[in-house]
């Protein structure tokens, strides 16, 4: 029989973790990605599209409060980072996917580029869980994130243009994404101003999204 944690982790419930500010932050993200694959799922794009930004808007912030909240022990850091990256999978890989799967009708043709995406996602975060930053503020490949920021772009395009056309435009475009994703380039981590610059373009895409949505 394997031996039991010695000493305050041992007494701490795994539920303990949830109440810690930044990962409540971060399971606030997990509920928007959540969102995002039911509304891809249920046929409501826009509602979608709404849920993957805050996604990103969570993910990024509760690194912020993780670094300004003091205190915090070396296994409520631990947890933290395991729980941002696991979550991550489902808010940039898994709930991308759920999109391109059902925008294309679940065909089997997009099943393939569904794997891909999940696939390069475990890995380039199984990289940064081993390897993390080049250094303080530089990303080996591009960052998971930028995936939904893209692709809330690309998206406007919906009713602009034939239906199947947009299924070749999404699907070429993830696929370069997670290209990308992997790819032995440097990508800068977007903090600062360039993170506010972020929160500005979600807010924004959050707003006209929600117009869309409204006249639908």
């Amino acid at each position: 029989m394997q031996d039991r944690p010695k000493g305050p982790l041992s007494r701490m419930s795994i539920v303990s973790f949830a109440w810690d500010p930044p990962n409540l932050c971060s399971l606030a993200g997990l509920l928007c990605a959540i969102l995002g694959i039911y509304y891809a799922v249920v046929g409501v794009f826009q509602a979608a599209m709404i849920g993957m930004l805050w996604a990103v808007l969570f993910d990024g912030y509760d690194g912020i409060i993780a670094r300004r909240l003091k205190g915090r022990t070396d296994e409520h850091k631990a947890f933290g980072a395991q729980l941002d990256s696991l979550i991550d999978v489902v808010s940039f890989s898994v709930c991308p996917s759920v999109v391109l799967l059902s925008y294309g009708g679940f065909s089997p043709w997009l099943l393939p580029g569904a794997f891909v995406i999940v696939s390069t996602g475990v890995m380039r975060l199984s990289y940064f869980s081993v390897f993390g930053l080049v250094d303080k503020s530089t990303y080996m490949g591009l960052a998971l994130d930028n995936n939904v920021v893209i692709l809330s772009a690309v998206f406007l395009l919906h009713g602009l243009i034939a239906h199947d056309t947009l299924v070749v435009i999404l699907y070429t475009t993830l696929m370069a994404l997670a290209i990308l994703n992997v790819a032995p380039i440097r990508t800068p981590k977007l903090a600062g101003k360039w993170f506010r610059a972020i929160t500005f373009y979600i807010l924004g895409m959050t707003a006209i999204y929600g117009w869309l949505l409204m006249r639908a």
